[in-house]
Formats: structure tokens, C-alpha cells, sequence
């Protein structure tokens, strides 16, 4: 659907999700490029805006494979040309039928295992219906999500029992670095980094030890690939938030506020000079509940308010219900900004806050020029 129509323009009903279409284009070549120099595969994460005009801008016209989080968006994209996909969240038994209908249809479908229990369920799965799963094996680098420990009896049984499998294919091992949304700058990310690729190294090597070979190293939350200059010691990498960033990444150093792709655009709802806050029609369902790095800034709130240019202004979002923002500041602040007054919100978790909105507003030079449909669902 394209348009063009101005921010302040009533047919824009807030809140709304806007995306900064040429940032977008250029996060997205940053990365792609930093994964061809440093030459090592690239699988983006479509999870953060589950849109496929997004999905092409990180490939670029070449194409390539991607990642997902959901097989709605697998089916979804596989419907759209795409034939290459990870499901990088741990397979259920429920679910093999459904992921093994999409590998049917597609030239590669890889899914995640972790446990004995779904090797089990592939294996009768297998058994009945011949299908042979493509799987990596999640490996836990530190954030204790899930995956086995690389360093166990345990891991280590898992491993050569999908290697000796008929039922599967160990493609590799997987891992995310999570817990570098947890450092307090570049420096510590980049030593999270260093820990998710020699974690899978050293669990890669012991498992050559033992005859398996082969098998490709998966990496890359966008912090750890965000923040070196250069990657190494992984074979493909699956950053997805680096896409629309957000104020979370801002906060971390990760990236810079103006690279934050996305904001929430609102209206004042009511303006109370006398108590120190703004409302806005930005809740909850429109923000989500995130917090921002508050392990670094304790007064960071629930994302970054900007004026309709994106100029950072003088006030803290600071509480949230369900439709409604409470926005602080100092009284004279406050006062400028009547009922009415539109402002533009960075988000804290912008893949998140996408997730709640059924359309995306595109904007090009400062008008909202089209609206793209993510898929919704799992």
C-alpha cells in the first residue's frame, strides 16, 4: 500500500509503528558487508519485523538463506521465494509434522534439538513417515536459556547420537549469545563474542576427536556481531535486531540513537505542567513492558521520546498501563507540549514492540510513504 502522507496527518491513527526505511537499508548493508569481508555465512534473523520487503534488504539481490523464530514465519516466507531456512527456537514433538510438511516444499529446512526426548520423536517420526530432519545442536555459551552444556557427559552423548543417527543430519552446532544484552559496553560484548565462538570451537574440535566432522559453527546475537569490526571463528552468523537496533543496543554502545530505525509515534492525551507529566496513547500494547538498560541507566525508562524529527527531547517515559504512557519532566518542559502534540518513541526492544502492531508505517523523507504487513502468529 503506498501513500504519502505527513506524521501530524489525522489518517495516521496513533499510536502507530513507523520505520525509518533508508536506516533500515543501510543497518542491513552494514552487516552484510561485514559478513562477506570477514567471510563467513550469512543467515539473518527475520524475527525482529517479519516482513519480506525487510528480508530482502538484509540478503540484498543476491538472496541468500535466513532464520526464523516461528513456523508461521517459516511458512510465511517460505511461501515468498525463500528456500533456506533455520526454525532456531528448539523443535517439539507436536510440531514435526508441521516442520517436516514446510522441508517438503523448500530446498533446506533446519530445526533445533537440545534433548534426547525430541531425538526420540524424530527418530518414530522417522520411522513412520521417512522423513530425515536437518538439525543443529543448541549449545548453551553462557546466557542458560537452553541448549546442552558444551562441556558435559551429557552434550557430548547428544552430540554423537545425532552423528550416528538415520533419523537426522547434524548439520552443526548453534548457540546465542544472549547475556551480551547484559554488558555495560563494546568491551564486554566483544568478550561475550569471544566466549559464544570459542565455546562452539572447542565443542566442534572434541567432537572431531570422536570422528564427527563437518559441522558448521552457527553464531551471532546482534551485539556480538554489531560490535567487532571484523568477525571470526564462526562459520555463519544470524544477527536479526540489528535490522531496526532500538534503545536497548543505543544504551549497551552497540549502535548509535540515529541507526534506531523505528519509533512509535503518539499522541498527548493530557498535559499536566502543575505534576510534572505528559500522557500519551502509547501504553503497554503499543511500547510492551521492556525495560531498557537499567543495569547501566537506572532512570532510562521504557524508551527514548523524540519530537517528530527524531530530536531527543527533554523527558522520561516513565510508567506504562495498558493504553496509556506517562511521560515526566521538568513543568516548563511539560508545558510545551499541549494536548494534541504528536512525539515520536525509540522503543526499548524494538522486535517486540513491532510484534504489536499490524502494520508498519514506512517513511521517506519524513512522510509516511507506504505500510508494509508483517506475519503474525506461530
Amino acid at each position: 500500500m503506498t501513500m504519502n502522507l505527513s506524521l501530524t496527518d489525522p489518517e495516521i491513527t496513533t499510536p502507530a509503528f513507523l520505520v525509518e526505511e533508508a536506516v533500515v537499508q543501510q543497518n542491513c548493508a552494514i552487516m552484510r558487508e561485514k559478513a562477506r569481508n570477514s567471510g563467513v555465512g550469512f543467515r539473518p534473523h527475520v524475527k525482529t519485523h517479519k516482513t519480506v520487503e525487510i528480508a530482502r534488504m538484509q540478503l540484498g539481490p543476491e538472496g541468500g538463506p535466513i532464520t526464523v523464530s516461528t513456523l508461521a514465519e517459516a511458512e510465511f516466507f517460505a511461501a515468498h521465494g525463500f528456500d533456506d531456512i533455520t526454525y532456531a527456537v528448539p523443535l517439539s514433538p507436536d510440531k514435526l509434522g508441521r516442520a517436516a510438511a514446510l522441508a517438503s516444499r523448500i530446498q533446506r529446512m533446519n530445526v533445533l534439538i537440545d534433548s534426547f526426548a525430541v531425538l526420540r520423536a524424530m527418530e518414530e517420526f522417522a520411522a513412520l513417515h521417512g522423513h530425515v530432519f536437518h538439525v543443529f545442536l543448541k549449545v548453551d555459551c553462557g546466557y542458560h536459556r537452553a541448549g546442552v552444556d558444551p562441556e558435559s557427559e551429557e552434550g557430548m552423548r547428544l552430540a554423537l547420537a545425532l552423528a550416528g543417527s538415520q533419523a537426522v543430519r547434524l548439520e552443526g552446532l548453534l548457540t546465542h549469545a544472549g547475556h551480551s544484552y547484559y554488558a555495560r559496553g563494546i568491551q564486554e560484548v566483544l568478550q561475550v563474542g569471544r566466549e559464544e565462538t570459542s565455546v562452539l570451537t572447542r565443542f566442534r574440535d572434541r567432537l572431531a576427536a570422536q570422528g564427527v566432522t563437518g559441522l558448521l559453527r552457527s553464531t551471532g546475537s546482534t551485539p556480538t556481531t554489531s560490535a567487532p569490526e571484523r568477525l571470526s571463528g564462526t562459520d555463519e552468523i544470524r544477527p536479526g535486531n540489528y535490522t531496526f537496533y532500538d534503545a536497548f543496543q543505543s544504551g549497551i554502545g552497540v549502535c548509535r540513537l540515529s541507526q534506531c530505525a523505528v519509533s512509535v509515534l503518539s499522541t498527548v492525551i493530557g498535559s499536566y505542567p502543575q505534576h510534572g507529566h505528559l500522557l500519551v496513547d502509547a501504553g503497554a500494547l503499543a511500547l510492551s513492558k521492556d525495560a531498557g538498560p537499567d543495569h547501566i541507566d537506572s532512570n532510562c525508562g521504557f524508551g527514548v521520546v523524540c519530537d517528530l524529527s527524531l530530536n531527543r527531547l527533554p523527558l522520561n517515559i516513565k510508567g506504562l498501563s495498558q493504553e496509556h504512557g506517562k511521560i515526566e519532566g521538568a513543568p516548563e518542559a511539560i508545558a510545551r507540549f499541549p494536548i494534541g502534540t504528536r512525539m515520536r518513541i525509540i522503543p526499548n526492544h524494538s522486535c517486540l514492540t513491532a510484534a504489536l502492531f499490524p502494520h508498519y508505517q514506512v517513511v521517506r523523507n519524513g512522510m509516511a510513504a507506504a505500510q508494509w504487513e508483517p506475519v503474525r502468529g506461530w
